[in-house]
């Protein structure tokens, strides 16, 4: 029973697909200044990532996320955010692990939990593929990037991108939200 109440917790916290988020701010460990998503440049969507500096999973994805940038980048709007707040999870760490991956995309600081509580995030990787709607952003797709976190070549189901193809095309998601795999952010 406690399973079952704890599950319906977590489902309830959770954005739901087409749920609106709500604008944030937030470090941008990038350049150092504060990063708003009411200031960003216009694109067809936005993809936000939760991620770590060292958790075994995010590493496995950062070349599959590369490839989603260069892929999209030019339509999609891409966000990494950083939730964890251990140790080697600092701002200064969190720059230098961004100038080493090589992307030039909003790498953010959410140490107080702001952004992953309203997102309802709890695994690093995830993602919320975010649509543009009126002026707000609502919940396209929420979860995994794909089925196979560990091994790239074995990779059948790519979520993440059938979905911004989706959204791109103007057609309903492909699957509205997956099951994250990853560490616990904490």
């Amino acid at each position: 029973m406690m399973k079952y109440i704890f599950s319906l917790i977590i489902l309830l916290s959770s954005p739901a697909f087409g749920q609106t988020i709500t604008d944030f701010t937030a470090l941008n460990v990038q350049d150092g200044k504060a990063f708003s998503l009411k200031n960003m440049p216009s694109k067809n969507g936005v993809v936000v990532i939760f991620t770590s500096n060292v958790c075994p999973y995010s590493v496995y994805y950062e070349g599959r996320i590369t490839q989603l940038v260069s892929d999209y980048g030019d339509r999609i709007q891409f966000i990494l955010v950083n939730s964890m707040t251990d140790d080697k999870e600092t701002a200064e760490q969190m720059k230098n692990k961004i100038s080493t991956w090589g992307l030039s995309v909003p790498y953010l600081a959410d140490k107080d939990g702001t952004i992953s509580n309203q997102f309802g995030a709890r695994k690093s990787p995830e993602v919320f593929l975010l649509k543009p709607v009126g002026g707000a952003y609502k919940v396209y797709y929420k979860g995994s990037i794909d089925n196979n976190p560990q091994v790239a070549n074995d990779v059948k189901d790519q979520y993440l991108k059938k979905n911004i193809e989706n959204l791109l095309a103007g057609k309903s998601a492909v699957a509205n939200s997956t099951r994250p795999i990853g560490c616990m952010i904490r």
